[in-house]
């Protein structure tokens, strides 16, 4: 993997980031707060490292998803509690406080469409597209 910046997946992880906080701070709960986000935090975090790093996509998908799934499994443990986060409302969100096997299933589906819309070449035909009709 090679450093560099992708200014299509930056825009992309921005986007994400600003729909998560919404998800965040407007839903309290339901399937688009519970699952729906989780199955978005994958594609988000995929973005950010594509956004900065050149690489194929499957290898940088796969650390995506391992990341995701030890932070689940952390969830596991009173791994804020030991590093004094517990408290922090913050941390709760970014983390989570509860182990569930159906956010390990977003986190995968969303892995899976993130690797079939990198097949596909999803987001330089959007980007080229956008471009064009831009001008």
């Amino acid at each position: 993997m090679k450093l560099t910046f992708n200014k299509t997946y930056f825009i992309v992880f921005i986007l994400l980031f600003l729909i998560e906080v919404a998800i965040a701070y407007y839903l309290k709960s339901g399937f688009i707060r519970h699952t729906f986000g989780d199955f978005l935090v994958v594609i988000l975090l995929y973005c950010f490292f594509k956004s900065f790093l050149k690489g194929s996509a499957l290898p940088t998908a796969l650390v995506t998803l391992c990341i995701a799934y030890v932070i689940e499994f952390l969830q596991l443990t009173t791994f804020l509690e030991v590093l004094g986060l517990k408290q922090k409302k913050w941390a709760n969100l970014i983390f989570g406080n509860s182990f569930s096997v159906q956010d390990l299933v977003a986190y995968s589906l969303g892995i899976g469409v993130t690797l079939y819309f990198e097949s596909r070449d999803v987001l330089n035909r959007l980007f080229i597209s956008f471009t064009k009709n831009g001008n």
